[in-house]
């Protein structure tokens, strides 16, 4: 066992350190970079809004948001500087635009999450599923970081992260990343979380029949 142990690292008190990683000047998302501030239980809802200095366009959210985490995807919208974007998701039921909504428009109709964004200022007010033969159909992803108000669920964990640099990151900065999300509390993950992941194979195995 000592010779095992000395060869493949077994435990031992003698083995050693992993190297730390240097994650000074890392910006993830503006939401986490100072750390992650965690919500509010009783929290139940507030309102989001556009970047745009005049008439923004203004959504109403009636409800705690779930699954918040930061997303490496190109197609999520982020703010200016950011690698990353922060996002979450609700009931749609619980999402009424309340000001302007003659100002959004869908960024790509035939995308599986039909984003609705404001046309003067591109920010994505909400993404909404329309296909019923989505897993997550009935949720719509929204950016808590565009509302004023505490208390909306924290980032639990960093998705697609290796679609970064599908956004420009350089790969040889990703090692970085990685340690800089872990030291945030931020699980890195290159697809979603694995109780999301859990719940797609969930909707597909019921599909075929093979769950019921």
């Amino acid at each position: 066992m000592g010779l095992l142990s000395s060869l493949f690292g077994g435990g031992g008190s003698n083995a050693p350190a992993a190297p730390t990683v240097n994650t000074s000047g890392v910006k993830i998302h503006p939401a986490v970079d100072n750390g992650v501030k965690v919500g509010s239980s009783s929290f139940t809802g507030g309102t989001i809004k556009c970047l745009c200095t005049s008439n923004p366009v203004e959504v109403k959210i009636g409800a705690q948001t779930a699954h918040n985490h930061i997303c490496g995807c190109t197609k999520c919208w982020k703010p200016a500087g950011a690698d990353f974007s922060q996002i979450a998701v609700v009931g749609k039921e619980h999402v009424n635009v309340t000001a302007n909504a003659d100002k959004l428009h869908v960024i790509d109709a035939d995308a599986a999450i039909q984003r609705h964004a404001c046309r003067d200022c591109g920010a994505h007010m909400y993404g909404r599923i329309e296909s019923t033969d989505h897993p997550f159909h009935g949720l719509d992803f929204v950016h808590t970081e565009l509302s004023a108000d505490a208390g909306w669920s924290e980032a639990q964990f960093a998705a697609f992260v290796s679609s970064a640099i599908e956004g420009g990151v350089h790969p040889d900065k990703m090692e970085k990343v990685r340690a800089r999300l872990k030291q945030l509390g931020l699980e890195p993950y290159d697809a979603l979380s694995p109780p999301l992941m859990d719940a797609i194979a969930t909707h597909v195995a019921k599909a075929k029949g093979v769950l019921t």
